[in-house]
C-alpha cells in the first residue's frame, strides 16, 4: 500500500508531460535515377539475353548426342615361384610407373585418334551435324589431324581413378551405333597397346638371357669346329688312347728286356765264352733295345709319318681343345637353364585388359545436357553482373 502511495506522484507527472514532437525525415522518397535504369538494363544484357541465346541455341539447334560407356582395367598375374616364397625375392624389383599410368597416356594421345579414325572414320562419324547447324558440338570433315584431336578431347571423357586403377570412358555421337562403335575401336587398341606392353616386358626379360644362349652356343661350336680340325689334321681320334696303347708296349718290350738280360747272364753263368747262345742272347738284348729306343723316341719325338710333330704336344693340344670344348658345354647349358628360367618367370608375370563394362547402346539421347548448361550460363552471368554491379558502386563511393 505504500509503494502504490509513492508512485502516483511520478505517474501525475508524466501525465503532465507535453508530448515529444516528431522529427522530419532527412531524405526523400527514393526516386528511379539513371543508374538505376543501367543497373536493369546490365542485367537484361549481362544475364537475361545470354541465357535466352543459350537455351534457344540448346534446345533449338544443337543435335541429340548419344553416349556409349566402357570401364576396364589392367590386370597383371604374378605366379609366384617356390624360390619366390622362401624370400620374397621378385618384390625388390618394380617399374617406375603402372601400366594403367601409361594406358591413360595412350587414351589421350594423337596416336590413337588417328588409329581409330582408320577404324571407323571419326570425321564422318562427327561430322553428320553440318557446322551451319550446331557450330558449338558439330565437326569440320576437312579438319587435319590436329582438329580432329581436339574435337576428341570434347566428345570423349575419361575418368581414371588413381587410387582403384580404373578407367571409365564416354564416347558421344549423333547416333548410337556410331557411339558404340568408337566405343569398340578404342577398346580393341587399348587392348593392343597392353599386349604389345606385355610383349616387350617379356622380350626384355628373356633378352639379356639369349644374348647369353647365343654366345656360349657360339663358342661351343668353335671349340667342336677346332676338335675336329684337329683329328682331320692328325688324324688321331684320342691321342690319349694312342699314348697308352705305346706305353703299354713300352712296358712290354722292357719286361722282355729284363727277361732277356737274365737269361744272358744265366748262359754266361753255365756255358764257357765261345757258346752261340750267348751271342744269340745279346742279339736278343740289343734289339730288344733298340725296339725300348724307339718306341720312347716315338712318344717324345715323334717321327717322319707324323709330320715331326712331337707326340706329347700333339697330347697337349688335344687336352686343351678338350678342356675348351668341356667349357663351352657347361657355360651352354648353364646359359640354356637361365634361358629356359627367364622365359617361365616372363610368362608367370603376364598383363592383360579387363574390361569389366562392355560397350553400351544408348535407346536415349542424354546430351547435350541443356539444363546443367542453362544453370551454369545462369550462374555464371549471374556472378559475373553481381561482381560489375559491386565494381561500379565501389568506384562511385569513392569518386
Amino acid at each position: 500500500m505504500s509503494d502504490s502511495n509513492q508512485d502516483a506522484p511520478a505517474r501525475e507527472a508524466l501525465k503532465s508531460a507535453p508530448e515529444s514532437t516528431p522529427i522530419p525525415p532527412t531524405f526523400g522518397p527514393a526516386r528511379r535515377k539513371r543508374r538505376h535504369v543501367f543497373l536493369i538494363l546490365s542485367l537484361i544484357w549481362i544475364v537475361l539475353v545470354p541465357i535466352a541465346v543459350s537455351a534457344y541455341y540448346l534446345w533449338g539447334m544443337a543435335a541429340d548426342q548419344y553416349a556409349s560407356k566402357i570401364a576396364f582395367s589392367v590386370r597383371s598375374e604374378e605366379q609366384s615361384s617356390p624360390i619366390e616364397l622362401l624370400g620374397g625375392i621378385t618384390d625388390l624389383s618394380g617399374s617406375s610407373s603402372s601400366d594403367t599410368d601409361i594406358l591413360y597416356v595412350y587414351l589421350n594421345s594423337q596416336e590413337l585418334v588417328a588409329k581409330v579414325n582408320e577404324q571407323v572414320n571419326l570425321a564422318n562419324i562427327w561430322g553428320k551435324v553440318s557446322t551451319d547447324q550446331d557450330p558449338v558440338f558439330a565437326y569440320d570433315p576437312s579438319g587435319t589431324i590436329e582438329d580432329l584431336h581436339r574435337h576428341w578431347d570434347r566428345k570423349v571423357d575419361i575418368i581414371y581413378d588413381s587410387g582403384t586403377q580404373l578407367i571409365e570412358m564416354r564416347f558421344l555421337a549423333f547416333n548410337p551405333e556410331d557411339a558404340r562403335a568408337i566405343a569398340v575401336a578404342v577398346l580393341a587398341e587399348s587392348t593392343a597397346m597392353i599386349n604389345n606392353l606385355s610383349a616387350l616386358a617379356r622380350e626384355d626379360a628373356v633378352g639379356y638371357a639369349r644374348e647369353d644362349l647365343e654366345t656360349s652356343l657360339a663358342r661351343l661350336r668353335t671349340a667342336r669346329q677346332a676338335l675336329t680340325l684337329f683329328r682331320n689334321r692328325t688324324q688321331i681320334v684320342d691321342p690319349t688312347i694312342d699314348t697308352q696303347n705305346q706305353m703299354g708296349v713300352l712296358v712290354t718290350l722292357q719286361q722282355q728286356l729284363a727277361d732277356a738280360l737274365v737269361e744272358g747272364d744265366l748262359l754266361r753263368d753255365t756255358t764257357s765264352a765261345g757258346d752261340a747262345r750267348i751271342a744269340q742272347a745279346n742279339r736278343r738284348v740289343e734289339v730288344i733295345q733298340n725296339r725300348i729306343d724307339a718306341e720312347r723316341q716315338k712318344l717324345g719325338l715323334g717321327n717322319e709319318g707324323e709330320g715331326g710333330v712331337v707326340f706329347a704336344d700333339l697330347v697337349g693340344e688335344y687336352e686343351g681343345l678338350i678342356v675348351d670344348r668341356e667349357f663351352a658345354e657347361v657355360a651352354y647349358t648353364t646359359a640354356l637353364a637361365s634361358f629356359d628360367g627367364a622365359q617361365a618367370e616372363a610368362r608367370r608375370q603376364s598383363r592383360y585388359l579387363a574390361a569389366h563394362v562392355q560397350p553400351t547402346l544408348a535407346q536415349k539421347a542424354q546430351y547435350p545436357e541443356r539444363l546443367k548448361f542453362i544453370l551454369l550460363i545462369a550462374l555464371f552471368c549471374t556472378l559475373t553482373w553481381c561482381v560489375l554491379c559491386l565494381v561500379f558502386y565501389s568506384l562511385r563511393d569513392r569518386s
